[in-house]
């Protein structure tokens, strides 16, 4: 990861200034602490870019996190595989739609998906998941019907789905607001005494938010058992990592009482591992963990966005090489967990998925013009049913009443 210098953020001093007391070592320490967040980040990986299993045995520092996922199979490796393939499939089919003009909107995870369904397998039933707008994986994996997700890009609903149904919560739009969701959520579980855990999605643009310094301020003073899940997909929107922060992201957590990881976000094991351990430590009474995912965002912030206007193609051809679906179809072609008419089955099961969910958007139906104004309140208000009625009366005046 590239950080930028405190030297090259300096403003230049006229020669004729004179230096202040101790700016020579303020200046020295400046340099230290540039040259030490300089220094290679460390990253849990238990599956390389060409699909080889990590030994454990040259990277002690990993051991710990690989006795996590000792127990996988080959069965479930294919799952794992299978997840992937159909969650970018519907995410593909999702972009689709919406460049159709069947959706107003649509926030792409492709590049991301190892992330999403290594973290969303790692969950228990009775944890509780507080999404952004982007974690359709995760949605997979809690069991949330794909079509569900689609009905507020497409302005038929607020949202589509019960959250207490799959312990999934809406889809937060606004930026960093569930980490503290979370963090109060996660509090109650603590108070009532239960040993889930709750988790918290957000991006590297949303960790520059004040809700989300709140949230970990106050995770970590009452102990939370709450595990902050940041996809660091390196640009928060238009903005790069090395102009959002300074430091690793990861390291935040240090400063404010509890750890942080860094796991290479397009090595599915290795988000399965680190999630199951930072999830452990929470039930465990051990507090708040920090995961920073280091992938990348394959497409656009949105398909309201256009990345090629500040991205380079040498970047994104770089990231396509650690592609986290090709990287374990290697290790499975590599290892004779599979082979190529599993996974032709597989491409064939998820096109049946991409039409199911195109004809199911089709043909969801217009919601009630005056629904809004029902649950505003749980025994009615004077000034809504003053409202309905005005809207209602607006609504009349156009020819056939609609």
């Amino acid at each position: 990861m590239t950080v930028e210098s405190t030297a090259a953020r300096k403003p230049r001093r006229s020669s004729g200034t004179k230096r202040p007391a101790g700016a020579a070592s303020a200046a020295k320490t400046a340099a230290a602490t540039a040259k030490t967040h300089d220094a290679e980040p460390q990253l849990v990986q238990l599956l390389t870019p060409e699909g080889e299993r990590v030994e454990v045995a040259d990277h002690p520092d990993i051991a710990e996190f690989a006795t996590f996922v000792a127990d996988i199979t080959t069965e479930d490796l294919r799952g794992l595989y299978r997840d992937m393939v159909m969650t970018r499939r519907f995410d593909g089919e999702a972009t689709a739609l919406q460049r159709q003009g069947e959706l107003g909107l649509w926030a792409s995870l492709l590049g991301q998906e190892a992330a999403q369904i290594g973290s969303g397998r790692a969950l228990r039933d009775d944890d509780y998941v507080f999404p952004t707008y982007r974690e359709h994986g995760v949605a997979w994996c809690r069991g949330v019907d794909p079509t569900n997700l689609l009905g507020m890009f497409r302005g038929v609903n607020h949202g589509g789905w019960d959250p207490t149904t799959n312990n999934f919560h809406l889809y937060t739009i606004v930026i960093g607001s569930q980490t503290l969701h979370a963090t109060g959520y996660a509090m109650g579980v603590a108070k009532d005494g239960a040993d889930s855990a709750v988790i918290a999605y957000f991006g590297d643009g949303a960790s520059s938010q004040g809700d989300v310094a709140e949230a970990f301020t106050f995770s970590a003073v009452y102990n939370s058992p709450v595990v902050f899940f940041c996809q660091n997909n390196q640009w928060a929107i238009s903005e790069p990592t090395e102009r959002q922060m300074r430091v690793p992201l990861y390291q935040r957590a240090q400063g404010f009482g509890f750890p942080g990881v860094r796991v290479d976000g397009n090595d599915v094991l290795a988000c399965l591992a680190v999630t199951r351990w930072a999830l452990d430590r929470a039930r465990r009474g051990e507090g708040p963990t920090l995961v920073e995912a280091f992938t990348y965002r394959m497409g656009a912030h949105t398909t309201s966005d256009d990345p090629t206007k500040y991205r380079r193609d040498e970047e994104t051809a770089a990231w396509e090489a650690k592609d986290p679906i090709l990287r374990l179809k290697a290790h499975l072609l590599a290892t004779g967990a599979a082979d190529e008419a599993y996974f032709e089955e597989l491409e064939a099961e998820s096109e049946t998925m991409g039409k199911r969910v195109r004809e199911v958007v089709r043909s969801m139906p217009d919601p009630d013009t005056m629904a809004i104004f029902e649950n505003v309140y749980a025994d009615g208000h004077a000034l809504v049913d003053e409202e309905r009625a005005q809207f209602a009366a607006y609504l009349a005046s156009f020819e056939g009443g609609e």
